[in-house]
Parts: structure tokens; C-alpha cells; sequence
């Protein structure tokens, strides 16, 4: 069964679940619990096999997240270990299954990352995207410039970190920041038909996608992944696999005839 949460709400409709940041009333900014509560739905939707897509959303028609802040109370952000925000980054990247943005609203600082970090990005015509970080006393030197320049390019990174300029969605489609702009009203029905056109391909194919893409920033461990978690389990179940096991098991020389094939 699936928790309560406090800050996101969370549904299925077919092979799609959807992850609602539900804090509306104040532009969707995710704080510390919300990064956790994220963290963990896609922790259990990585877990079971209902779902073939996760749709990441705002609550109500004017922000889709607007960064992130302290609760009240809080002293820091900072937790034993981590800022919440990087594990949240970290398990979009880490659950195997496509993620998609759906843009429905402001994507600023904090939020601007999260929509980087997802797998496409569909945004509707009147959403805009900014990355504000450098003027409010903040910054993401990670996730926040690695996949943003993989997007964009370097030049263009580091003017959009550096001078802040807000983008319309058209420019952000041009730029190739994000996939596509539909009409407002449109939004959620194209990102339904987006993410049920991904659900009805190969999920270990999709996931062996997402896993090479990702490789390459997760250093040793996204290439652990890569091979351990998707190129292994095929190769154990193999003659070659099992003909070394048995033989190692039985103490003796394997039969190279069932190499290969």
C-alpha cells in the first residue's frame, strides 16, 4: 500500500503514475519534507511493476515549483548526510522508469532543476522557465549545470545561470531545454498521451535507455548500475553463465562448446 503524503499527491491512471507537487498556495516550493516524500514515492513506484512512466506535476495552473525553502522552525536545509534536494535529484535518475516533467507553470531556481533533471519535459504555452539562483543567494553547482549544459550547451548555461533572464516556453522548446509546448488546456491530456505512448514500449528496453544516458554522470556507480542492475541478468541466465557455474561447482573444466551462443 502507498503512504499518506503531506506535500505531493500521488495517483495511478494505467501504467502512469503521477506525482503532484501539492503545495500550491506557495508556488509548489518543495521543502525538505516534500523532497523526502518525493524521494520515497519514487522509491516505491522503482519497486513495483503497476507503472511504466512517473509524471512529475504542480498543483493548480500558475507554478509548477518555485524552488525550495526552509520549513519553519528550521534552522538550515542541511540534514545529516545530505541536502534533501539531491536525494530527490538522485532518485529521479536512479528509478528505471521514464520520468516526465509536466510544466504548468513557473519553473524557477530549485524548479528549473527539477524539470532539468527528469527524462522530457512538456510544458504548456504560458509556463516559464528561470533559473535564479545567483541573485537570491543561492546556487546548484551539480545537477543544476551538468544537465543543464548537456541540454543547452555551455555558453548558453551559463548565461542562463549567470544573467537570469526569464525564458518563455517557446524559447525554451527552441533551445532545446525542454520537448514540447501545447495549449494550456492541452497539458495534462498531451502529457497522458506522451507518457502512454512511452508505457507501450519495453520497459527493459527503457530502462537500459535511461540507464547508458545516465552512466556517464553517476560515474562508477551509474556504471554498476548500468551493467549490474540491466546487462548482468540476462548473461546469468545464459548457457556460457551457467556452464561456468556448474563447472566450477562440480570441479571441473568447462565446455567452451557452450560459449557464445
Amino acid at each position: 500500500m502507498w503512504q499518506e503524503f503531506e506535500t505531493i499527491l500521488y495517483r495511478e491512471e494505467g501504467p502512469v503514475g503521477i506525482i503532484t507537487l501539492n503545495r500550491p498556495d506557495d508556488g509548489n516550493m518543495f521543502t525538505a519534507k516534500m523532497c523526502h516524500e518525493i524521494r520515497d514515492c519514487l522509491e516505491a513506484s522503482r519497486n513495483e511493476t503497476r507503472t511504466r512512466v512517473v509524471v512529475l506535476t504542480g498543483a493548480g495552473d500558475r507554478f509548477f515549483c518555485i524552488g525550495g525553502r526552509k520549513e519553519k522552525g528550521e534552522e538550515t536545509w542541511l540534514y545529516p548526510g545530505a541536502v534533501p534536494t539531491l536525494e530527490m535529484y538522485a532518485a529521479i535518475e536512479r528509478i528505471q522508469k521514464p520520468v516526465i516533467a509536466a510544466v504548468n507553470g513557473f519553473a524557477v531556481g530549485g524548479g528549473h532543476v527539477l524539470h532539468v533533471v527528469c527524462d522530457l519535459t512538456i510544458a504548456k504555452e504560458s509556463a516559464v522557465f528561470r533559473q535564479v539562483g545567483p541573485m537570491m543567494g543561492s546556487f546548484d553547482a551539480g545537477y543544476g549545470t551538468w544537465f543543464l549544459e548537456d541540454l543547452v550547451g555551455k555558453k548558453k548555461a551559463k548565461e542562463i545561470w549567470m544573467l537570469n533572464e526569464k525564458l518563455s516556453a517557446k524559447q525554451a522548446l527552441d533551445l532545446g531545454l525542454i520537448n514540447k509546448v501545447v495549449p494550456d488546456a492541452e497539458l495534462m491530456e498531451a502529457t497522458m498521451a506522451m507518457a502512454n505512448t512511452i508505457a507501450s514500449r519495453g520497459p527493459y528496453a527503457l530502462a537500459a535507455i535511461k540507464g547508458a544516458f545516465g552512466a556517464r554522470h553517476g560515474g562508477a556507480l551509474g556504471m554498476s548500475r548500468l551493467t549490474h542492475d540491466l546487462m548482468l541478468p540476462p548473461y546469468y541466465s545464459s548457457e556460457e553463465a551457467q556452464e561456468l557455474a556448474s563447472a566450477f561447482e562440480e570441479r571441473r573444466a568447462p565446455d567452451p562448446s557452450k560459449f557464445g551462443r
